[in-house]
């Protein structure tokens, strides 16, 4: 009996020591899971997966995840840094390497990595501005702007993130709500300390690590400024110890040491700035590392978003993985799981959440005015909608930037009962907010643009915008718009320009024109929407004729200084994709102008100028119709159709039609362009004319152009097919830069009888 008790004794110490053992290991490890074919729960080592810092090479990242996934190997914690706090944090909320593939490569990266507004979500007025301008920024005085600090502001990627984050944009612990526990590193450059999340806002932590200095402004957060956590560690692996890791696999994009030959400019020395500070910490951080990968990615910055630099960064990735597949398959023993082993739950593709609709709970409105607060709500119907996407979240956004002049702003979405609680918080109002354009042809040489809208700070929203041209051509431009929260925006304006104005005839330079231009317009309908604008009003000109010099071969009349009183209705449609290479879209604009001396006849005059009398006034229509057609990918027919019909017995000079150029309004606003006539001239009463357009896109930016186009012109609309027609054509090269199109045109038209060739760099304005 007394050796029964002892053996019973035994055993039960002997289980009790297994099961305490057991239990250990659970603590230790933190983590059981499934082998493949098992019934039986085996406790595995955790794997942590570490990816560094380095700008758009950290695509490679995503290539890499490929091949741990395929392999089979269970991810458990994810750090990183910059880029790598990127790929990490999206990876660890349920975004898999295929669905990281797919979103880098449809988002627009010129467009993210700037603080451009998002055109698609802009009225027209606005979208023409944004494509005329290559600075814009605004400026608050008084106060400090929080945001300032960097060359850009990050407010696209700030709200990318927000977008990619939704389910998980409110204040979080990243190591118990996140599908897989997550931490990325910032610099605090108050303290020079390094900051590691571990929980907060996710948007918020993602973007304060990738702050590169002088690039991107710095996140605030408390008294703490964060920028680019690989000043401190830029390949966290002693976090992801830390966090209880007992493998880790990381993974490093770092490009070959500079030498003082590659330090050219402002940037490479920011560059090498970080690439020198990145490396605090890193042998450390290697010598804890169990499996450590570098992708090459030699040839490639950290300013590669090109869609071809991604496809070639991420396979580089891969490549470098599958150079390392027998290590990562050898892992399995050591994690505790055989060759055959895949995770239960490989975290499923995330769901398109730019398009899902969350139910919204109510709104909630941080730094606003109550005349803000009421302006979104009547304007988007805030007390009526009871859902809300990432397309209105960002027409939200946008219009307090633009209507309300805030420098910055952003929704998030925080789950409250069945829906989500919206909160709209915004940044200080702009007190003013610049814009500088430049471009450079061979007709005018050098120009610039210069703008200056300073919001008046009232119930209604209230906008006055300066523009000023300097070049050849003068013009200075006052506006006074009235932002109500219906979209009707009223508007009284006042321009004066400076005309220097060479005329052609039939390709020959026949005469020199100079006169001022004053001209006043009150707009008391004004409809400017998504793709629409109408325009309804009256408008005031005065023409001082200061000479002419050459033959005037072309009767334009007596040419005394003049005013005129007109009524005038304009529309506007445009849904074109981009505006100045269109794929997809229409471009239809048409105008209705009467034009008077006395609001109601026009003036006769002789030959010497005296007035002889009061006749009608002079009807004025224009129009023109284009469309957009794509074959495959690359290559776009453009049909359209234009013209301008003037009707009356008088026609001023200053309303006579005139044909050339590259652009509607190139040199003097009534102008029209046709293919193959390079100078402006001047055309009879009634002319129309048709247009084909063929666009070859070659690699990302290049554009190869050919246009063909006929045109009829008569004195009278009954006459236009009695006359020659009017053929032109040209073949254009044009590279798509941020500065907008520089290339170059070619053409010849029988009108002219001669070739002309025409370089343009910049946006026409």
């Amino acid at each position: 009996m007394k050796k029964a008790l002892l053996m019973i004794g035994a055993v039960l110490m002997i289980g009790a020591a297994n099961a305490k053992t057991e239990e250990e290991t659970i603590d230790t490890l933190g983590s059981r899971t499934l082998a493949a074919g098992s019934t039986q729960e085996k406790p595995r080592a955790r794997v942590a997966v570490v990816l560094s810092g380095g700008g758009a090479k950290g695509m490679a990242h995503i290539g890499v995840l490929k091949v741990l996934e395929k392999a089979g190997i269970p991810i458990d914690i994810v750090t990183g840094t910059s880029m790598g706090s990127i790929i990490g944090g999206l990876y660890a909320i349920g975004y898999n390497a295929n669905s990281l593939d797919s979103m880098v490569r449809v988002q627009d990266w010129s467009y993210v990595i700037t603080d451009r507004e998002d055109l698609s979500r802009q009225s027209l007025e606005d979208r023409k501005k944004q494509s005329t301008y290559i600075f814009n920024t605004g400026l608050t005085f008084g106060k400090k702007d929080m945001n300032a600090g960097g060359i850009i502001k990050g407010k696209n990627l700030a709200e990318l993130f927000q977008q990619l984050c939704v389910g998980y944009t409110d204040s979080l612990d990243f190591t118990h709500d996140l599908p897989i526990p997550f931490a990325c590193v910032a610099t605090d450059i108050i303290t020079n300390d390094e900051v590691d999340f571990h929980s907060g806002r996710l948007a918020q932590a993602m973007r304060a690590s990738m702050a590169i200095p002088a690039a991107f402004s710095p996140v605030r957060i408390g008294d703490k400024v964060l920028v680019d956590g690989g000043l401190k560690n830029n390949y966290p692996a002693d976090i992801a110890r830390e966090m209880g890791a007992d493998i880790i696999i990381g993974v490093t994009v770092q490009g070959p040491t500079k030498t003082a030959e590659d330090m050219g400019g402002a940037m490479s020395i920011i560059s090498q700035i970080v690439d020198v500070n990145c490396k605090n910490k890193l042998s450390e951080n290697l010598a804890i590392t169990d499996l450590h990968m570098t992708v090459d990615t030699k040839g490639y910055s950290a300013a590669s978003f090109s869609l071809a630099a991604i496809d070639t960064l991420v396979r580089r990735g891969e490549e470098e993985a599958m150079r390392h597949w027998d290590e990562i398959i050898a892992l399995k023993q050591r994690i505790g799981i055989d060759e055959t082993f895949r995770p239960t739950i490989l975290h499923p593709l995330r769901p398109e959440v730019m398009t899902e609709k969350q139910r919204v709970t109510r709104y909630i409105f941080e730094n606003m005015t109550p005349q803000a607060e009421r302006f979104l709500t009547q304007k988007f119907h805030l007390n009526k909608a009871d859902s809300i996407d990432a397309k209105m979240g960002q027409e939200l956004t946008t219009s307090m930037r633009m209507d309300l002049f805030y420098q910055t702003a952003e929704y998030r979405l925080v789950p409250e009962g069945d829906g989500v609680r919206v909160i709209l918080s915004a940044g200080n109002r702009k007190s003013v907010q610049l814009h500088a354009g430049m471009r450079y042809d061979i007709e005018e040489y050098a120009a610039v643009l210069l703008g200056v809208d300073i919001p008046l700070k009232t119930a209604i929203p209230i906008e006055t915008d300066i523009t000023l041209r300097l070049g050849k051509r003068l013009m200075a431009r006052g506006e006074f718009t009235i932002h109500p929260r219906s979209f009707t925006r009223p508007t009284l304006s006042y321009t004066f320009r400076k005309n220097d104005v060479d005329v052609y005839n039939f390709g020959d330079l026949d005469y020199n024109i100079r006169y001022n231009q004053s001209q006043a317009e009150f707009l008391p309908i004004h409809f400017d929407l998504h793709h629409f604008n109408l325009q309804i009003g009256l408008r005031w000109d005065y023409f001082h004729y200061r000479n002419t010099l050459g033959s005037e071969s072309v009767n334009l009349g007596p040419l005394q200084n003049e005013h005129f009183f007109s009524y005038r209705a304009r529309l506007a449609y445009n849904s074109e994709d981009n505006w100045n290479f269109p794929t997809h879209g229409v471009r239809f604009n048409a105008e209705y102008a009467y034009v008077t001396n006395d609001f109601a006849k026009l003036n006769v005059r002789d030959a010497d100028g005296n007035k002889q009398g009061k006749t009608m006034g002079l009807s004025d229509v224009s129009a023109d119709w284009r469309m957009s057609f794509t074959f495959g990918s690359r290559f776009t027919l453009q049909p359209m159709v234009y013209g301008r019909l003037l009707f009356g017995s008088v026609v001023p000079a200053g309303f006579s039609n005139t044909i050339g150029g590259e652009w509607f309004g190139h040199y003097i606003e009534q102008q029209m362009p046709f293919a193959g006539i390079g100078n402006m001239e001047y055309v009879d009463r009634q002319f129309v004319a048709a247009q084909l357009q063929a666009q070859q896109r070659i690699g990302t930016n290049n554009y190869v152009l050919l246009r063909v186009a006929a045109g009829q012109q008569a004195p009278k609309a009954k006459e236009l097919f009695d006359y020659r027609t009017m053929i032109g054509g040209q073949v254009a090269y044009y590279y798509k830069t941020m500065f907008g199109p520089v290339g170059a045109t070619l053409g010849y038209s029988n009108h002219t009888k001669k070739g002309y060739f025409f370089i343009n760099l910049g946006y026409e304005f």
